[in-house]
């Protein structure tokens, strides 16, 4: 099992600091929602999102819809082998049951995400619950946490498939936003930091090609052991046939 966190996701309600913009009133209005209640969005809350720490992070839940039907249109995730996370900024995990597809309807995606914030569920397709990410790997029980960032060492995709086939309960984390990097926190629970190509990727390009790389080397291993096999039935016939 292969379990992929899309870290420190930009996926949070408004904070109330900002609540009181008109651009966030506006459109809590359109919703017919509370100001605390809807998703904080940079294409429609930027100006007011000015005055937020670390704004260039934030306000990207279209970003993570992305990167969720990336991963979940996989034939590995299809076939049972990843387990998918979101972990938010807020210290909020969204955890999809095996076979979880969300909405491929982004203005429904944000209603279920929003709803998922608002309501924190605790049973569904998509769960809810307040962890960090030391406590979340400590659930997941993994043997090894590789997190992806232009801050690690220089590698490749298939590399990075190669060493993750080693473990029996790997976990990969992919940041959530758009621009920056992992907090110093989150780094200080990998066990390895990779950087998988020189320019920065949107985190969607970076979790399918990942997957991709861990289904090429799952069948590269799985031909290897037929061929072993088939290689010592081999001289067990022949010698039947000498006799």
């Amino acid at each position: 099992m292969l379990n992929l966190i899309i870290a420190e996701a930009a996926l949070e309600l408004v904070p109330p600091e900002i609540a009181g913009h008109a651009s966030v009133r506006n459109d809590a209005e359109r919703r017919g929602a509370k100001t605390s209640e809807i998703l904080l969005d940079r294409s429609i809350h930027h100006h007011a999102m000015l005055k937020l720490p670390e704004s260039e992070k934030r306000g990207r839940p279209d970003l993570v819809h992305l990167t969720l039907l990336s991963v979940t249109s996989t034939p590995l995730y299809l076939s049972g082998r990843v387990k998918v996370f979101i972990h938010t900024r807020e210290n909020v995990v969204l955890e999809l049951k095996e076979g979880t597809r969300p909405p491929k309807s982004y203005a429904r995606f944000r209603d279920l995400a929003r709803k998922l914030l608002v309501e924190r569920p605790e049973s569904g397709l998509i769960v809810a619950h307040d962890s960090t990410i030391p406590e979340l790997l400590s659930k997941i029980k993994t043997d090894l946490v590789v997190g992806l960032s232009t801050q690690g060492r220089i590698s490749t995709f298939d590399e990075v498939a190669v060493e993750l086939l080693k473990a029996v309960n790997p976990t990969v984390l992919v940041g959530g936003f758009p621009k920056g990097h992992f907090t110093s926190e989150t780094m200080s629970w990998l066990h390895l930091v990779i950087r998988v190509h020189p320019d920065a990727l949107d985190a969607h390009v970076v979790a399918a090609r990942l997957i991709y790389e861990v289904e090429r080397a799952r069948a590269q291993t799985e031909q290897a052991r037929n061929n072993l096999r088939h290689q010592n039935i081999a001289p067990s016939v022949n010698a039947k046939k000498g006799d």
